[in-house]
């Protein structure tokens, strides 16, 4: 049986950073609520919006907050992405290793579908895992309970995202947590969240599998 490996979508498979907070910022705009500071800003990407938006606009108007987001999101907001340098390559030898691979973000499944074949990367994955619209499995537990559960057939599982949500949802799956510490989750965060290796680059992506494989 081959190896899965899921890999998050913000900040390990594409930068993100332009689009979510301008998006953010567009939804407060709209419902009269100040800017957050650049530092809160930058926390924002990686974990779902049902979890960072109740924090700044209260949960009363969190739905509208995120309706509003997703406005913006629809027309701009997902193509104010950038890939990681190496990152195609890193698919690519992982790919070619034999591993089955899989997205798995916060993100509603359509509009990470969408980004993943815009910037050329939809060929490695097997299949996209996100959220839907109303939020259901917006926590990464609950996703990868989920695709495992469609997935069931494998020799080992592997995580490989940057912030602590992505490995604590590993961990509750009995899949191997593995940070990357070139998007937006400190290399303390990754450590603290129990990852067993952490790359620093697209490039040490691929090396981290096959070690576990072996």
């Amino acid at each position: 049986m081959p190896t899965h490996v899921y890999f998050d979508l913000d900040g390990t498979l594409t930068d993100p950073y332009d689009g979510i907070t301008r998006c953010i910022l567009y939804a407060l705009d709209q419902l009269g609520i100040p800017h957050p500071t650049d530092e809160y800003l930058y926390s924002c990407i990686g974990p779902s919006l049902y979890v960072t938006f109740p924090e700044m606009v209260g949960e009363e108007l969190t739905l509208q907050a995120i309706d509003l987001y997703r406005e913006r999101f629809n027309d701009l907001g997902w193509l104010e992405n950038k890939p990681y340098d190496g990152i195609h390559d890193a698919l690519a030898a992982v790919a070619d290793s034999g591993c089955i691979l899989f997205v798995a973000t916060a993100k509603p499944r359509i509009a990470a579908t969408r980004i993943v074949e815009h910037f050329e990367m939809g060929h490695f994955f097997k299949k996209v895992y996100g959220c839907e619209l109303d939020g259901t499995r917006s926590n990464k537990t609950d996703l990868l309970k989920y695709a495992i559960s469609e997935n069931p057939q494998a020799s080992s599982r592997t995580m490989i995202g940057d912030r602590k949500h992505d490995l604590i949802g590993a961990i509750a799956n009995g899949i191997r947590p593995v940070g990357v510490s070139y998007g937006y989750g400190s290399f303390e965060e990754l450590d603290a969240a129990g990852a067993t290796a952490i790359a620093s680059s697209p490039a040490e992506i691929p090396g981290i599998i096959a070690a576990a494989t072996r």
